[in-house]
């Protein structure tokens, strides 16, 4: 099968479409015949050499941690699914990537693709959304009528944490550049800043909840908008021992997403009942991986890079 793959660390560049083994499913796991999957900034990290000093991964190596396609062989053992199928999912890092062929991984990492959608967008889903949802419900434990701040609104998490947060009843601030206010403001943002024209801790504050993923100096001036009992969720980053934070009494969580099938079967039927939008901002074909690449390190990306495989 064909896959891509990179042999050594370093820019896009390094990503190459080349031949790769055939996957087999073990027990308990479904071969997938792969039609999309997606580029999520944790990628270009891995390929950069950027959490080297977290886990060293064996190359050369397949990306991907989205996956939209049909099953097309079943492990020993595996019984909730049939051939062809047609499923999405978010294998853990553990799993062979996606940005290939064929997949095989554990049968419970997938759902049930939304009908409502095709492959291109369904693939856009998994890694963002469960990410989304974890932070904001497993781990800031977000309720109804409380206020959230979401850094990099536009973004593939940050899109699809609007949706949720504003469908269990909070209110949501977000934060991205000019031209995606409008956009932020119809996924159900009450309150859109301009980064670049405003410092959103001088006109935001006594917020439940941040979530952010861009650390540094961002993450430094979040602090200044929570309440007396808030928490700051980081989606990157060292874990928590910010002096801050210990002089406030402000719990911090750096998270790590991890696959949720009962979630995802959640998050798909909010999508076939027109609860939840799904952006795409450009389909690759896999063969220009490293475009994708450079597309999402650019950082100006309105929800998803898709690569189309199928």
């Amino acid at each position: 099968m064909k896959a891509i793959r990179f042999h050594e660390y370093g820019d896009a560049d390094v990503l190459r479409l080349e031949d790769a083994p055939m996957p087999v499913p073990g027990p308990g796991e479904v071969l997938i015949k792969v039609h999309a999957t997606s580029v999520n900034p944790v990628d270009c990290a891995i390929r950069a050499g950027y959490l080297r000093a977290v886990r060293e991964f064996p190359l050369p190596m397949t990306l991907g941690w989205d996956v939209s396609g049909t099953i097309a062989a079943l492990g020993e053992g595996v019984t909730a699914w049939k051939v062809g199928d047609e499923v999405y999912g978010h294998p853990s890092l553990s799993s062979g990537g996606t940005y290939a062929e064929f997949v095989a991984v554990p049968a419970t990492v997938c759902a049930r693709k939304p009908s409502s959608i095709d492959h291109n967008h369904a693939a856009a889903i998994p890694l963002v959304a469960l990410t989304a949802w974890q932070a904001l419900f497993e781990h800031a434990q977000l309720t109804a009528g409380q206020t959230v701040l979401i850094q990099r609104g536009a973004g593939g998490v940050g899109s699809y944490a609007i949706q949720f947060a504003k469908a269990k009843g909070a209110r949501v601030i977000a934060t991205a550049s000019a031209r995606n206010l409008d956009y932020l403001r119809q996924l159900g943002a009450e309150e859109a800043i301009d980064y670049n024209a405003v410092r959103f801790e001088d006109v935001v504050s006594n917020v439940d909840a941040v979530i952010e993923g861009m650390a540094g100096e961002v993450r430094e001036r979040s602090w200044k908008t929570l309440k007396p009992g808030g928490i700051l969720i980081a989606l990157t980053g060292a874990p928590p021992t910010d002096a801050m934070a210990a002089e406030r009494g402000f719990p911090q969580k750096t998270i790590w997403v991890h696959p949720d099938q009962a979630q995802l079967a959640t998050i798909a039927g909010l999508v076939d009942s027109g609860k939840l939008q799904t952006t795409v901002e450009a389909i690759v074909p896999l063969a220009e991986a490293a475009r994708a690449h450079r597309m999402v390190e650019s950082g100006h990306t309105r929800g998803k890079v898709v690569l189309r495989v199928a």
